[in-house]
């Protein structure tokens, strides 16, 4: 045989036996881990050093039968998980009550046992998606509560937080924010009748810094974010608006500010992962005002 002829039957040989490894590995069952390392390289983004965006609850190891995402993995949205058959649960808040997710701070405390325990029962595994997340262009919240408002012909070409909207007034935005969100309640200060076009949004808890420096500008009628300390921008609001400035806050609630950019993840997701079956669960407001039924949208 010639130095050809082996060369070709050797190469045939090798094919033979690396095609159905490779077909294996094609249709290798998706683990948890790898689904986490495959949405995070979708992002574009580098998760910062001492990320929370870290397995809270799980195996990596485990079989994806199903990814649902969330604003925040309340006991009932584990419970919607498992009862819908996704295991994969893709939170964009903490599980144990504190940004890092660090157990030791409650300690002993039987309520965070019992969710760690329900957790590992029914097999889940539980990720956190929130710096990455962020850390996307655009910024994959910012995106679903834009898409949400309907604001996206509004935002600004330089700021994706700034926007010019038609003319309203501080109280006819508050009621078409609490409207498109589905909000039981919001927190409004400043003057209801003030008219509005210049807007900066700020969902979650932005702080102080970027609140206040938002208020600031001349460019800007309103601030509309998720939460605030009450003993800062709300207060820099008020007196903003006691002085006579044209300015007003409105407080969606860190949740209700946010959700819609992890309703917008479980989109996202479907062309991240094909073929994985994915939801969106809500995780819904907590407070309930007097005469509401907590239940109520």
């Amino acid at each position: 045989m010639t130095k050809h002829r082996k060369f070709i039957a050797a190469w045939l040989t090798l094919a033979a036996l690396t095609l159905p490894l490779a077909a294996q590995s094609s249709n290798a069952p998706l683990t948890a881990d790898a689904a986490i390392k495959r949405i995070i390289a979708a992002t574009g983004a580098t998760p910062p050093p001492n990320t929370v965006d870290t397995i809270k609850g799980g195996d990596p190891n485990t079989v994806v039968t199903g990814v649902a995402t969330t604003f925040l993995d309340t006991y009932q949205v584990l419970e919607k998980a498992v009862a819908d058959g996704k295991n994969l649960i893709v939170t964009h808040e903490p599980t144990f009550y504190n940004h890092p997710d660090d157990m030791t701070v409650l300690g002993d405390d039987p309520v965070q046992a019992q969710k760690l325990a329900y957790i590992q029962e029914h097999h889940l595994v539980v990720w956190r998606f929130h710096d990455t997340w962020h850390l996307r262009h655009p910024d994959g919240i910012l995106e679903g509560v834009v898409e949400e408002f309907g604001w996206k012909p509004y935002q600004s070409s330089t700021d994706p937080h700034l926007f010019t909207l038609p003319p309203t007034t501080v109280e006819q935005l508050a009621a078409t924010l609490r409207s498109k969100a589905g909000s039981r309640l919001i927190r409004v200060v400043g003057n209801p009748d003030m008219p509005v076009t210049h807007v900066a949004l700020f969902p979650g808890a932005s702080g102080l810094t970027k609140q206040v420096k938002a208020l600031e500008r001349g460019d800007v009628d309103v601030l509309v974010a998720g939460e605030a300390a009450e003993w800062e921008t709300v207060e820099y609001a008020r007196d903003a608006a006691a002085q006579g400035r044209h300015k007003a806050l409105i407080l969606l609630g860190h949740e209700i500010s946010e959700e819609a950019g992890m309703r917008y993840c479980a989109e996202w997701l479907k062309n991240v992962l094909p073929g994985v079956p994915i939801e969106y669960i809500r995780a819904g407001e907590p407070f309930w005002m007097p005469g509401q039924s907590p239940s109520a949208k």
